[in-house]
């Protein structure tokens, strides 16, 4: 079975499995067979090729981020002073180092990328903004903007 990351190649069985390893990823495959009417091991098969093929890229553990004092989402739009493709590269790698980030993201509109942090507190942001944040290069502006509450937050795409 041929797969490749195109949802268009996948069939109504190998969605089905992808929606129950996205809400359970750790379910055994007999469990996941059963609800898709296939044997053990043509299930077991389709999530091998399924790997393979870059559709399932791993499975992680989803935290609890009260539970690890990193409870306040800060987003920050950040614009640099050109998109050359070599100020795109240097920041890009200088944001990875950052380890509160949780995504960055190069955006179209007023700023050049979104970052989301994790953090523990406003204090603890204030600490990330003067040891990573303002050191970024290139960046010409920064603009915070702290989470009240998650409405909706999901690992699992429509499928």
């Amino acid at each position: 079975m041929a797969h490749n990351s195109c949802v268009s190649s996948l069939d109504s069985i190998d969605l089905l499995i992808l929606g129950e390893l996205q809400s359970n990823g750790r379910q055994p495959t007999s469990d996941i067979a059963e609800r898709v009417g296939l044997s053990p091991s043509a299930c077991h098969r389709r999530v091998k090729a399924l790997e393979k093929a870059g559709v399932i890229q791993g499975y992680v553990a989803v935290l609890n981020p009260d539970l690890i004092n990193r409870s306040l989402d800060v987003f920050v739009e950040i614009s640099l002073s050109s998109q050359s493709m070599e100020n795109i590269t240097t920041f890009e790698r200088a944001v990875m180092t950052c380890p509160e980030v949780m995504s960055c993201h190069l955006m179209a509109g007023d700023a050049d990328y979104l970052v989301h942090l994790a953090v523990a507190d406003p204090k603890d942001f204030e600490r990330i903004h003067t040891e990573h944040l303002s050191r970024l290069p290139h960046v010409t502006r920064l603009k915070s903007n702290f989470a009240i509450r998650t409405v909706v937050e999901t690992t699992e795409y429509e499928l």
